[in-house]
């Protein structure tokens, strides 16, 4: 901010909840060509140690990439990745105020008039997402594309290392989903798309009247298949109990609405393999979770919590998507 004077941080808050950076909310002001300025704004700091593994680049190009499209993102502003300012990198960005982004309130029971508009606009901005040609938006500077037919390859192997590592006991279930995954491997992705990676209920802000307003938490952001991408918010433990795709509407109708916007086919068999596969995924998550808890890199209860939440639901997730529970 070359042209500011006067500048100070105030009403500087830690929003609970993220376990893969720390996220803060302030108030900027400043004096700018004579007049006061004041801006709400996002501070995400790497932590200790994470639940996940991912760069801050990667995550700033992928917000900055869909910026001012037809998928909501707040505006990045600025990335540091030096560790002197703030002991960790970092980058700040607008916030978004006045949503709510918490599945919990969304599936309370407050919100059913509107959760079939939320459903329609959540399924329509992934497939807005899979659309997008990556080299278009900036973003093949940061991330490798795979080969069509190495997709599931890269992704299942990066997986299965990270449970390698940090599995603290035998994990019978998900090597078994393995196995199953490495016999019968998906067709190559009918196209590479940037793959948001956590795209969920529970990562993206809406309003009373079921409208999107922002696609949060793009840590896990690649290039890769988008049947990925679709196939993580089937993973069951994602219902929320509900027995609906993502607590809203039956698999079908959000696939039907992704397939419309995306212009893409979501083949039966390959997102039954993408399915599975992101059940792995999330046990790697809980599991990697449990295990920065435990090193001591980083004693936050978030890091415990998903865990001892969800390793014994993601088992039975896997034995219900194989067909064994």
């Amino acid at each position: 901010m070359p042209g500011a004077s006067d500048v100070t941080v105030e009403a500087m808050e830690r929003i609970s909840g993220g376990a893969s950076r720390e996220t803060y909310r302030f108030r900027a002001t400043w004096r700018e060509d004579g007049a006061a300025r004041e801006r709400r704004m996002i501070l995400r700091r790497d932590p200790p140690a994470s639940l996940i593994e991912t760069e801050r680049r990667v995550e700033f190009a992928a917000y900055r990439a869909f910026h001012g499209s037809a998928v909501p993102v707040p505006e990045m502003l600025w990335l540091e990745e030096d560790e002197a300012a703030l002991d960790h990198p970092f980058f700040i960005a607008e916030e978004l105020a006045g949503f709510q982004a918490a599945p919990q309130m969304l599936l309370s029971g407050a919100y059913d008039a509107v959760l079939p508009v939320v459903a329609q606009r959540k399924w329509t901005i992934l497939g807005e997402i899979a659309k997008v040609d990556p080299a278009k938006v900036g973003v093949l500077e940061v991330m490798q594309a795979p080969p069509a037919d190495q997709c599931w390859r890269r992704e299942l192997d990066y997986w299965e290392s990270m449970l390698d590592r940090d599995q603290a006991e035998p994990l019978p279930i998900v090597r078994a989903a393995i196995r199953w995954l490495r016999a019968n491997p998906p067709p190559p992705a009918q196209k590479i798309s940037i793959v948001h990676g956590d795209y969920r209920t529970g990562n993206f802000l809406y309003d009373e009247a079921g409208e999107i307003h922002g696609v949060l938490d793009w840590e896990m952001a690649h290039l890769g298949d988008p049947l990925e991408d679709l196939a993580w918010g089937f993973n069951p433990v994602w219902a929320f109990g509900r027995g609906l795709a993502g607590g809203l509407v039956p698999q079908d109708e959000a696939v039907a609405i992704w397939e419309k916007a995306s212009g893409l086919k979501a083949d039966p068999a390959a997102l039954h393999w993408w399915i599975l596969f992101n059940c792995v995924k999330g046990q790697g998550i809980w599991v990697g979770s449990a295990a920065a808890f435990n090193r001591g890199g980083n004693r936050e209860p978030i890091m415990i919590y998903p865990a001892w939440w969800l390793l014994n639901t993601q088992d039975r997730a896997i034995l219900k998507v194989m067909g064994k529970l």
